[in-house]
């Protein structure tokens, strides 16, 4: 139905009183010169959100003393490409810090596996390079010291699987944590393996991926567990996200060695 033109009169722009509108419509314009409402909504404007968490300043490729909590030595495959720690010199590394060094920080680990220095992220790994190095103002002995403090700190609290069939037995170290197989770079737990294993014949090692190190003991009479045991190896090595190697590795003397049967 229509509105009549008296209607239209009262109620400019079809506003309906009865809708809860009222004084929604100016009835003078706006003085230039009154103080503003700090409590009057701006159009368009969303405010903005609180900072929360740290600045970027403060992230661990910035900041060593955040840096010195996360990082820890892992094991990749032989050949990985980087750059030895034995071969960073401080003072050409600062001539060149407008340079960009991507290239990972490495340090020989045994039976020829490399060491690169990893941060836990969101997700991801943060793996050190020389950049970092210039933003931290460190040493490559103290990134070196630090990451293998924390690793022994780990797993001094990280469990074992230990497994028993018959004679044999294996001890695993599979937390999920990603610092499983890199536990073999710790004299500790070498000793540990070699009291708890090597009593009863020679103790064979595997490291397939980084979230797997194995050990078990093959006795003089039970050369079949060596087959069995590098089999495993394999097959973990295969299906891995993270490989490192697929060689059965034995300890001899409280070092690794590659085992030659």
């Amino acid at each position: 139905m229509d509105r009549d033109a008296s209607w239209e009169r009262e109620h400019p722009r079809g506003v309906d009183p009865d809708e809860g509108l009222a004084g929604s419509l100016r009835d003078a314009p706006p003085d230039p010169f009154a103080p503003i409402d700090p409590g009057a909504p701006v159009s368009g404007h969303i405010p903005a959100p609180e900072a929360a968490g740290h600045p970027a300043s403060h992230a661990p490729e910035q900041e060593w003393s955040v840096a010195a909590g996360l990082i820890v030595p892992a094991l990749r495959p032989v050949g990985t490409q980087g750059v030895p720690l034995s071969e960073i010199d401080p003072d050409a590394l600062a001539e060149s810090a407008g340079k960009t060094h991507t290239q990972p920080l490495l340090e020989e680990g045994p039976c020829g596996l490399a060491v690169v220095y990893a941060m836990a992220g969101g997700g991801f790994d943060v793996i050190v390079n020389a950049d970092h190095l210039l933003s931290w103002r460190v040493s490559t002995a103290e990134v070196h010291d630090t990451a293998m403090r924390n690793l022994a700190e780990w797993s001094a609290r990280a469990p074992w699987t230990d497994e028993v069939s018959g004679d044999r037995r294996l001890l695993s170290s599979d937390t999920g944590d990603g610092n499983d197989a890199a536990r073999i770079l710790l004299p500790e737990v070498r000793d540990h393996l070699a009291r708890e294993l090597g009593l009863a014949g020679r103790v064979l090692v595997g490291l397939p991926e980084r979230h797997l190190l194995l050990a078990g003991t093959i006795r003089p009479q039970d050369q079949e567990f060596a087959q069995l045991f590098a089999e495993f190896v394999i097959e973990h090595s295969g299906g891995a996200d993270e490989p490192i190697d697929r060689r059965v590795f034995e300890l001899v003397d409280g070092q690794l060695v590659e085992f030659a049967g």
